[in-house]
């Protein structure tokens, strides 16, 4: 069974909407090589004409054509490429996108009516061939003396920039080969701007093949505008209305300006619609205050890196490797609910208005602050710190809830860093580069060796203490701690809930621990045990402080500073 393809004024990627007598669905062809089969639709309104006579259906091979209102259909074989070789033009001009704003339509109604309909036809496109066939069709339709059009990318490979046509149509059954030119789609796309050649028709009769056919004696190349096909270009040729003779002056370019006008609306509304839809499609990628960022805007200027004070939170699911030995043959159960541990995270990471950096294995990082400042940004990473925590705790008390065999440790750090695209040529992503994201990924490991869920740095801390109400978020200092491999100590403290939400652990009780920090600190070690019995026992907090003083023998060591040394990540 050949290709069925049906024509008409509504018939998607092979509509006519230039001719009213044709019906939105007229003709019917079945296609089997440079051969096929025609019928009338019975929704047709007008006859189907074969050389002069009315037909309902019959056979056509390539070279023949019929005749439906003032439209002629013609079954060609035929590709086309991009010619390096045509002869120069006698007249050349070109139109910036500025001066073209300015330019009033002489026709303005049929022009409007046209490109009011524009973003439906582009848009309902549901394959990319089927969106290139609209876009020339509108372009046949608007523009009445144009012969043919074409969508040309110009792609850069091995050998060097290549144009590359991606769709193309003519009106007229041709009697040359059409031939887009290679300087005139460069130059279009060098300038950024609409550039027009206009050829003596009588001069170059015998020269390069590179028009429509022979009645046509110009051509343009209009630049698309938009990151999604900042390579493309929307090439048109036709004839003007009077007939050019040996002794006639070429045509002045100016009586294209409304084509090229008309053109260049096109190619502005086409790029836009196609970086809508790339950026639709990566809306599972990027979060969405990156999305609302880009949205108007120029997405290599908006994701540029720049320095920017953030604040990063790194969460780790933990109990995944205990898991995969207990569930290997169930790994795609374990998957989904890896899945949705992760999703948890992310949830919430969004829910505050941060972006998803990265994943690392079985953990996710997020941060504040970028694109958009965020003068909240630590009581935003807080708020979702929390919140991530509070999902796990209820899944634990749930034993047939997918998650409850899993725990979290999250870090958060505050600082400067470089956020944006970042990456090598290969491979990119948004994400944050800096020693803060370092940090938090510090913080979100120690939280094992401390045991509690969510440590801070101490710029974070501080913002706590100072400007979130209690009954949002407490803090406690834990203690000074060097990570492994660091030089310098690392004043860590603990987020928790407000009391009414996590009683075990009360002001009082978070009181009596940095009494005892401060006591620890300064070497006073009798002072810290006796205050550390009287925080609950459920606290494993403390247990930290406990087990290093009773390593030390209850002595600090000569030149004590306070800073207890992290043996291992």
């Amino acid at each position: 069974m050949g290709q069925v393809i049906v024509l008409g004024r509504g018939s998607g990627a092979w509509s006519v909407p230039w001719d009213n007598q044709v019906s939105r669905q007229h003709v019917e062809l079945v296609c089997n090589g440079d051969k096929a089969q025609v019928r009338r639709l019975p929704t047709a309104g007008n006859p189907i004409f074969v050389n002069g006579q009315s037909v309902e259906s019959f056979s056509m091979q390539a070279g023949d054509h019929f005749v439906v209102g003032t439209t002629t259909f013609s079954l060609v074989d035929e590709q086309i490429q991009v010619s390096s070789d045509e002869p120069r033009p006698v007249t050349e001009q070109t139109f910036s996108p500025e001066y073209l704003r300015q330019v009033a339509f002489r026709n303005a109604d049929q022009r409007i009516q046209v490109l009011s309909r524009l973003p439906e036809i582009i848009g309902g496109a549901s394959t990319d061939g089927e969106l290139f066939a609209r876009l020339v069709n509108v372009l046949l339709s608007g523009i009445s003396r144009a012969g043919a059009a074409a969508i040309v990318r110009v792609d850069d490979d091995f050998s060097g920039p290549q144009s590359r046509i991606l769709h193309w149509d003519r009106r007229i059954t041709p009697h040359r080969e059409f031939r887009p030119s290679e300087k005139l789609i460069r130059q279009a796309l060098g300038q950024r701007e609409s550039v027009v050649h206009v050829w003596n028709r009588k001069a170059t009769a015998g020269a390069a093949k590179f028009t429509a056919s022979e009645n046509v004696d110009w051509a343009y190349a209009t630049p698309v505008s938009g990151d999604a096909c900042r390579d493309w270009v929307l090439y048109i040729a036709g004839s003007f209305d009077a007939v050019v003779t040996a002794d006639a002056r070429v045509s002045d370019p100016l009586d294209l300006r409304d084509d090229v006008k008309f053109t260049e609306l096109a190619a502005t509304t086409l790029g836009s619609l196609l970086d809508v839809r790339r950026l639709a499609g990566l809306s599972q990628f990027l979060s969405p205050i990156v999305l609302e960022a880009l949205a108007g805007k120029d997405p290599e200027v908006v994701l540029a890196p720049r320095e920017t004070d953030v604040s990063v939170l790194f969460c780790d699911l933990r109990g995944f490797s205990q898991q995969s030995e207990q569930q290997a043959d169930n790994l795609l159960g374990l998957l989904e609910r890896v899945s949705q541990a992760m999703g948890v995270m992310t949830q919430e990471i969004l829910q505050q208005g941060g972006v998803v950096g990265d994943f690392h294995g079985d953990a996710a990082m997020g941060f504040w602050g970028w694109p958009f400042p965020q003068e909240d940004a630590i009581l935003r990473v807080c708020t979702a710190a929390l919140a991530i925590r509070s999902e796990f705790e209820m899944a634990a008390r749930q034993a047939s809830h997918p998650l409850a065999d899993f725990r979290i440790g999250l870090g958060l750090a505050t600082g400067r860093a470089v956020a944006g695209k970042l990456g090598s040529i290969d491979q990119v992503k948004v994400s944050v580069f800096g020693p803060v994201v370092n940090l938090a990924s510090r913080l979100e490991n120690m939280t094992k060796a401390l045991g509690v869920g969510i440590l801070l740095d101490q710029c974070t801390a501080d913002y706590v203490r100072n400007h979130v109400p209690e009954n949002v978020a407490r803090v406690r200092r834990l203690a000074v701690v060097r990570p492994y491999g660091m030089q310098q100590g690392v004043e860590v403290s603990e987020l928790l809930p407000p009391e009414e939400d996590f009683p075990q652990l009360t002001d009082q009780h978070i009181e009596i621990y940095e009494e005892a920090v401060e006591a620890f600190l300064q070497g006073d070690w009798a002072t810290t045990l006796e205050q550390l019995h009287r925080v609950p026992a459920i606290d494993r907090a403390k247990d930290f402080l406990t087990v290093y003083i009773a390593q030390q023998n209850r002595t600090p060591p000569d030149h004590w500073d306070g800073v207890i040394p992290l043996t291992s990540k």
